[in-house]
């Protein structure tokens, strides 16, 4: 029966002999390559290759006339890769920015030592515009063919051609015919019925994977629906997935969060746009808050995208999340807060009181919260920038702002050159660097970005100095080397944020270079390192010193000042730049408030080597009045004599690398680089 099918297919081929007759009733050996970069030693379940393997399986006419090999799911040397696919008669990746590069030369390599393999490219990599993708397949022309958009049904019908190579009428690839004419066939509608798209878990496809690795540790990528009802022009999101949401059925996933746990999974990554957007999404958190409790360990982290504008159940499943200690904090994504830019990049219609809200009332709850913001989106300026971070402050954020470089993706509205010119949009060819990513993980083949650098609304110039802006705010507020004056210099005197962060990452005439020496370091390697990312650098710090890693600025600049001996040096410089600001502002604060602010923040900094205790006595209640401002609560700032014990010795760290490592790097969230401490017997009375 398999034979006469193919043998009735194989007669509207010409010159096709009986050697090439006989090699079509064989099993293909189908090679699937998605390629993912590890987190924190963890490697990532290659999804995406697996649901389509599962969805063929079940849907394919006949399942045996195909073999599926291990996919290819990590960074490995070229030629590893090309021999662990040496067997395959078809080969499938699924690109991504993060893996497009080493995936082509795997494919490259495989065409040329196998000529007849089929190499099927896909993926959110994949250029929409007829003519970009033209360009694409003609750049390498070693890719057979390039598959567009929701993938499980092309997939399964470019495996039921594969035995014939005809590819006609087969919807949503683009490639070239044997006249070497470019043919693109339009996209195939999205899958309505998710019911039809069976779970890689529960059908055994990552079991042979998992047996092959058993020393390995996964991340699996979840799905409890498709779909997204905003339509932002930096994301693909919206664009390659229309605004419709559909759903798997709750039973399935209930039974896909006990895989999770079968299988010690650690960390369970939702990809869902919107998680919350579905009412039942309460009763899925609390399930895997269930499981947690029950079985402890596992999974210890559940991660999700909170949906824009469902504020209350957001908010419950985030507080549930949070409950079952899932999460190291709540990300509240703003990207900007800027009405023009918002419009631009249509996302006017995501609450900014959503945010407001749920910022509020996590901050009550104690629980940290993590803001987004992009650097560069059209129509952003230097000053709504800096205005807008000025306000997430104000407004409680005092954890975490993540301050990220808007990179253009092929699969986003953004990408379209008509886009990019009506905002003076200017981009570079960026390396794709991993934060907190070792060096030697993209030496062999180098993966790159579209990096915006400049826009009609901030300059060269001004990108440069938001840039430096945004890594001084992360050193001193966020990493918490100056939080503690910054917050009462804001509350007691009402000097905005804003101008207390340009007071250091611009400096003004009063802060003379030779005075200031490690301010005035720590400011020009920020501008430095801003040109030099526009010049096509890289976006972090390699330190071969500390950990072989990529550091965010502020933090090698954390980690430089610590291990330099000059920590000392940067507080007396920062605090007598606060006095002279004041002075110049004209501003009458009582005696020793600064002073006292000062001292206890750095007491509090985190470092390895103490092996006592300290005792801080303030004349001002400067904790309570700091705790207070963090909870959102309102404490009086009083003189009198309190008494404060840093405990320094319950957590220990015997070398820099060991701090560099749990403090700077896994403190990066939950912005863990102060040391707790408690109160002693407060001493009645005032000076």
């Amino acid at each position: 029966m398999i034979y006469s099918r193919q043998k009735r297919s194989i007669k509207n081929i010409n010159k096709v002999n009986s050697k090439q007759v006989r090699r079509y009733i064989m099993p293909i050996k189908v090679g699937l390559v998605q390629i993912n970069t590890s987190f924190s030693g963890l490697d990532y379940l290659p999804y995406s290759v697996g649901i389509l393997e599962a969805y063929a399986r079940r849907h394919l006419s006949n399942p045996t006339a195909y073999k599926f090999l291990l996919p290819i799911f990590t960074r490995i040397p070229v030629r590893q890769a090309v021999a662990d696919l040496h067997l395959a008669d078809f080969v499938a990746f699924s690109v991504y920015a993060w893996n497009e590069q080493i995936s082509l030369a795997i494919a490259r390599e495989l065409k040329r030592e196998r000529p007849g393999i089929i190499i099927v490219f896909g993926g959110p990599q994949m250029l929409n515009r007829p003519d970009e993708i033209e360009a694409y397949l003609r750049k390498h022309n070693f890719i057979d063919l390039a598959c567009h958009g929701e993938g499980e049904k092309v997939f399964l019908a470019v495996l039921e051609n594969a035995h014939t190579r005809t590819w006609e009428q087969v919807p949503s690839v683009s490639y070239f015919d044997v006249d070497g004419l470019f043919v693109q066939y339009p996209r195939i509608p999205r899958i309505r019925d998710l019911s039809d798209v069976p779970s890689p878990y529960l059908d055994g496809i990552f079991e042979p994977l998992i047996a092959a690795y058993p020393d390995r540790r996964w991340i699996p990528t979840w799905e409890t629906n498709r779909g997204c009802p905003f339509a932002c022009t930096f994301c693909g999101w919206g664009s390659a997935v229309n605004t419709k949401v559909t759903q798997w059925e709750l039973g399935r996933l209930l039974c896909e969060v006990d895989w999770f746990t079968d299988h010690d999974v650690e960390y369970i990554s939702c990809a869902d746009a919107n998680f919350g957007i579905l009412p039942r999404d309460v009763e899925i958190a609390e399930y895997v808050a269930k499981v947690k409790r029950e079985r402890g360990c596992f999974p210890a982290g559940f991660s999700v995208q909170n949906t824009k504008n469902a504020t209350e159940r957001a908010y419950t499943i985030q507080k549930i999340i949070s409950d079952a200690g899932l999460n190291r904090g709540v990300v509240l994504s703003m990207q900007s807060l800027d009405p023009v830019t918002l419009a631009n990049i249509r996302r006017d219609n995501i609450s900014l009181k959503t945010y407001e809200v749920l910022q509020g009332r996590f901050r009550k709850d104690g629980v940290e919260t993590m803001s987004d913001l992009i650097l560069g989106l059209p129509g952003e300026t230097y000053d709504s920038f800096a205005d807008g971070v000025s306000t997430l402050m104000d407004r409680g954020q005092h954890n975490r702002i993540q301050f990220n470089n808007l990179s253009v993706l092929p699969d986003a509205e953004m990408w379209d050159p008509a886009y990019r010119r009506q905002f003076g949009m200017q981009t570079v060819r960026s390396k794709i660097i991993n934060i907190h990513g070792f060096r030697s993980e993209f030496d062999e083949v180098p993966e790159f970005q579209e990096l915006v650098i400049a826009t009609d609304s901030m300059p060269h110039a001004d990108w440069a100095r938001a840039r430096a802006f945004a890594w001084m705010c992360g050193l001193l507020h966020f990493d918490k080397v100056f939080q503690i004056p910054l917050i009462i210099a804001h509350e007691v005197a009402g000097i905005s944020y804003r101008e207390l962060i340009e007071l250091f990452s611009d400096g003004v005439s009063f802060l003379s270079p030779f005075e200031f020496p490690r301010l005035q370091w720590t400011k020009t390697f920020f501008r430095k390192k801003a040109e030099e990312i526009q010049r096509g650098g890289e976006e972090y710090h390699h330190s071969k010193k500390w950990l072989d890693i990529w550091w965010p600025l502020d933090e090698y600049c954390l980690i430089e000042l610590c291990t330099s001996g000059r920590f000392g040096e940067f507080y007396t410089e920062a605090l007598e730049a606060l006095r002279r600001f004041f002075a110049w502002r004209a501003i009458d604060m009582s005696e020793g408030i600064l002073e006292d602010a000062a001292r206890l923040n750095q007491s509090l900094i985190k470092l390895p080597f103490q092996t006592e205790d300290l005792l801080v006595e303030p004349q001002w209640n400067i904790w309570d009045f700091y705790q207070g401002v963090t909870r959102g609560e309102s404490v009086k700032l009083t003189q009198g004599r309190y008494s404060h014990r840093v405990d320094r010795t319950r957590e220990r760290w015997n070398s820099w690398e060991e701090w560099c490592k749990l403090v700077v790097w896994y403190g990066n969230k939950r912005g863990a680089y102060l040391y707790g401490n408690t109160p002693q017997e407060q001493l009645a009375g005032h000076y």
